[in-house]
């Protein structure tokens, strides 16, 4: 990431647990003097920053750019009406 110039000016987002400032859910609220174990890091370019993870985070994908019910549809020339775009 420190070789990349349009990465390297990235802010960077945290993804920690919720217990603790540390990667570390046991050191409740906000310890002192701990020291910080970065998992990885990866670059979230759409929305413009870098997510740096600590400790045991699992992430949720997010939605894709075009949300699957766009291809959900009814079909009136069908008797009943039949939906499709569901396979």
């Amino acid at each position: 990431y420190e070789s990349a110039p349009d990465i390297r000016g990235l802010p960077i987002c945290m993804s920690k647990t919720q217990y603790s400032l540390t990667d570390d859910a046991k050191k409740l609220g906000a310890p002192k003097g701990f020291t910080i174990n970065v998992k990885d890091i990866y670059v979230s370019a759409g929305a413009g920053f870098l997510v740096v993870s600590l400790g045991d985070i699992n992430f949720i994908p997010g939605l894709p750019i075009k949300p699957a019910y766009y291809k959900i549809d009814l079909d009136f020339s069908a008797h009943p009406p039949r939906i499709t775009g569901l396979s």
